[in-house]
């Protein structure tokens, strides 16, 4: 079995999803699919297969979670300095300047399901991230992105 690689942060978003769902998502449904059955007729009632299928995508979500945390390897960021200061690892928040823009990003490399664009971090999988894994800092990494290929200066390699 292929354990995906996750941050410890991410484990612990994940969890708090999941603690949400199980204790505040899933009693308020019930007590919507209860309220809806009181109405009457079953099988015109909309209110009630609304909540049905809310239930439905709630406990699917809640079993994607437990699928998830149950495989997954949490990995603590924070451990992987030692050893690897400067080069570019799992975990790792990378400072990146465009060789020909001079434009300065900054990535922080997680697992795939805790990729968020959004919030600069990027999949272990995705290609900026596969160009820049065991490269160090002042190195030059080349990306062959759909827009064509682009030019990175690794600037700075955190581990927070």
């Amino acid at each position: 079995m292929v354990r995906a690689p996750i941050t410890s942060t991410g484990a612990e978003k994940l969890k708090e999803e999941l603690t949400h769902l199980k204790s505040v998502v899933r009693p308020t449904i019930v007590q919507a699919i209860s309220d809806a059955r009181e109405h009457g007729d079953l099988k015109e009632n909309a209110e009630y297969h609304a909540a049905r299928e809310q239930q439905g995508f709630n406990e699917g979500r809640i079993q994607e979670l437990e699928g998830i945390l149950s495989t997954a390897q949490v990995i603590e960021v924070a451990s992987l300095a030692s050893g690897n200061e400067g080069r570019v690892v799992f975990g790792a928040t990378v400072e990146l300047e465009d060789v020909d823009t001079e434009e300065v990003v900054k990535y922080q490399i997680v697992g795939d399901i805790e990729a968020d664009i959004q919030e600069n971090k990027i999949a272990v999988s995705s290609p900026v991230a596969r160009a820049l894994i065991g490269k160090e800092e002042g190195d030059v990494a080349t990306v062959q992105a759909p827009g064509g290929t682009r030019e990175y200066e690794i600037v700075e390699v955190q581990f927070i």
